[in-house]
């Protein structure tokens, strides 16, 4: 197979990239835990007090159905950004890299998007490096920014805010985003405690990255707190060393914690639930629709029997930008085809590796004490019409199905 060529995408001046499992989730996490406690009196107007705090207004949204407590009717897509803010915390923890001059960027750019009935979750990763057309858009003081033609996806908050990183997004895929949410440093490692950690699993001979000084043997490991911060960092110790391949071990970790919120272990505990919704409630910042608990119990509940194999996450397929060996564009020819499916709501299957840069490899299911059969000669049958549009093999990507583990580095 004739692979992409490999951007090694420059360093950023601060812990970029480390957070779209964190950041998707912990929007997830606040979504199951408002559901679960029902919506009930003064928990409901005290998350609405402080989640509404800092809501923003995006600017040429698409009307949304009205908060109610039943399951949202038809798709939805939220926008969820990470940026590099650093707060008490995170500064204490990471010292001199949360200290720059540059202003505030969106270095995480994931695309959630829920088709109407059946319903099928689609999560895309978009790279920090990539770039793209940015629209004139509206500030929130009411000053406008100009467009661009060509600018890098991860500048477009500092550029005009949250509203614009969308409205961005939106024209990139073709898809109308009616809700978002942004989340700086502070919270992550607050979320992952509040979760009780999740369970990681870390392949071939171990990870040794020295950015994050994390050295971990190979096999299963429950990770929280700063932990998990470094871990959805890692860059050069996994797969190729691209922010490709970090992006697929963060999918990892993105997958790996779907499941605990989902598990009805999550969703029973209580005290559990309060903390998750707490601290999502302290420390995310939604567009104005989304500042409301009835509105995240309504998308909760349109997640809530979806089958785990219609859950994919998925890498934008992006080939080296013509103008900066750092840079990476989108790949059209493979891209279209998913946003496609994305908006009409098709199955879709992934004929790409889980990472096609190395920063995760299958996790075998089977264990030492039950061999695998035997191989068979047999051809591998070819994907057929029922299982839904077939990604190109340039689509990295897994569903909540398959498990990975963190690739070594490539030597």
């Amino acid at each position: 197979m004739t692979r992409t060529p490999v951007a090694q995408h420059a360093p950023h001046r601060t812990p970029s990239a480390w957070g779209s499992a964190l950041r998707m989730l912990g929007i997830g996490a606040a979504v199951v835990a408002v559901s679960a406690l029902g919506i009930g009196g003064f928990i409901a107007a005290d998350l609405t007090l402080r989640v509404g705090q800092d809501a923003v207004d995006l600017e040429d949204a698409p009307e949304v159905a009205p908060p109610s407590l039943a399951a949202y009717p038809g798709e939805f897509a939220v926008l969820l950004v990470g940026t590099d803010e650093c707060g008490e915390v995170s500064t204490q923890k990471l010292g001199e890299r949360c200290v720059g001059e540059d202003g505030i960027r969106n270095d995480v750019n994931l695309l959630v998007h829920v088709s109407a009935e059946p319903r099928k979750v689609s999560v895309v990763s978009l790279p920090r490096d990539l770039m793209l057309e940015v629209p004139e858009c509206t500030r929130e003081d009411g000053s406008v920014a100009s467009g661009a033609s060509s600018a890098v996806i991860n500048t477009v908050f500092e550029r005009a805010g949250l509203s614009c990183v969308v409205k961005s997004v939106a024209a990139l895929s073709g898809i109308d985003i009616g809700f978002a949410a942004k989340l700086s440093f502070d919270g992550v490692m607050k979320i992952t405690d509040a979760i009780g950690g999740v369970q990681i699993c870390v392949g071939g001979t171990g990870i040794r990255d020295r950015d994050t000084g994390i050295d971990w043997p190979p096999g299963l490991r429950t990770v929280s707190g700063y932990d998990a911060l470094q871990f959805i960092r890692v860059r050069k110790g996994i797969g190729d060393g691209s922010d490709l391949a970090r992006i697929s071990n963060q999918q990892q970790y993105m997958s790996r914690l779907a499941k605990t919120i989902l598990s009805s272990e999550t969703l029973t505990d209580v005290p559990k639930v309060l903390r998750l919704a707490n601290v999502v409630a302290d420390n995310v910042d939604p567009s104005r629709e989304l500042a409301n608990p009835v509105r995240l119990a309504q998308l909760a509940l349109a997640l809530k029997d979806v089958p785990f194999e219609e859950f994919k996450f998925l890498q934008l397929p992006t080939v080296e930008a013509p103008s900066d060996p750092n840079r990476v564009v989108t790949d059209d020819g493979a891209a279209e085809p998913m946003w496609q499916a994305i908006r009409t709501g098709e199955s879709m299957q992934i004929t790409g590796e889980a990472s096609n840069h190395g920063g995760v490899v299958a996790d075998d299911p089977v264990s030492p004490a039950e061999p695998s059969a035997p191989a068979s000669d047999a051809p591998t049958p070819a994907p057929s019409a029922t299982d839904g549009v077939v990604l190109s093999e340039q689509i990295s990507g897994i569903d909540l199905n398959q498990e990975t583990c963190s690739g070594g580095r490539r030597r």
